[in-house]
């Protein structure tokens, strides 16, 4: 008797053993899950201009708003017209967002170093006397001698040089960080690229 009950203990014990694994060897139930990739949307560019701290070019994501570029393009000058401003206005790709100047308040180049145009077509000419620096050659003295260079935006012309390869033309010299067409007024008949 006592073989019998080890024998039934035994076919018990093998039948609860296949079935657990019958169990853990089945294919899994539903379709894998694929993890994908968040998606990323590409940026858009915003030209802003005009009444900011540092005018450029400036990349945001989608659904930023006229305060965002305002923001980044260093904040509003206190000679801007806010009145016709929404700054809440959603910014689209490839837009030009230019931050209007308070009337009578535009910027103006009066330098005396330089012959005025006395014609619409003719372009003023720099005083012959003055030696021009070459901004692909000048160290951080000869740039931070230019009026509105100081010595952090002389090393930012030099860094983004070594970085990019000489300037082809001087309006390039707008692409360094904080340099904008407001600084180029006042150094474009100052330096070449020759």
């Amino acid at each position: 008797m006592k073989n019998t009950l080890y024998v039934l203990l035994g076919v018990m014990a093998g039948f609860i053993l296949s079935g657990v694994l019958i169990f853990v060897s089945r294919a899994p139930a539903g379709n894998a899950i694929l993890l994908q990739p968040a998606p990323t949307e590409t940026p858009i560019a915003i030209d802003v201009t005009g009444a900011v701290a540092r005018p450029g070019l400036y990349k945001f994501p989608t659904g930023a708003r006229v305060q965002d570029a305002i923001d980044a393009a260093g904040g509003l000058l206190a000679e801007a017209d806010t009145a016709s401003l929404n700054l809440a206005a959603l910014l689209e790709d490839a837009q030009q967002l230019d931050i209007p100047y308070a009337s009578g308040s535009e910027p103006q180049t009066t330098d005396p170093l330089f012959q005025l145009p006395t014609s619409v077509t003719e372009t003023p000419t720099p005083d012959p006397n003055i030696e021009l620096v070459n901004i692909n050659t000048a160290t951080v003295e000869e740039l931070d001698a230019l009026p509105g260079i100081g010595p952090t935006t002389a090393q930012n012309i030099i860094d983004y040089r070594d970085a990019n390869g000489p300037f082809a033309t001087i309006e390039s010299i707008m692409d360094v960080p904080g340099i904008g067409p407001s600084t180029f007024d006042e150094i474009q008949f100052l330096i070449t690229v020759d």
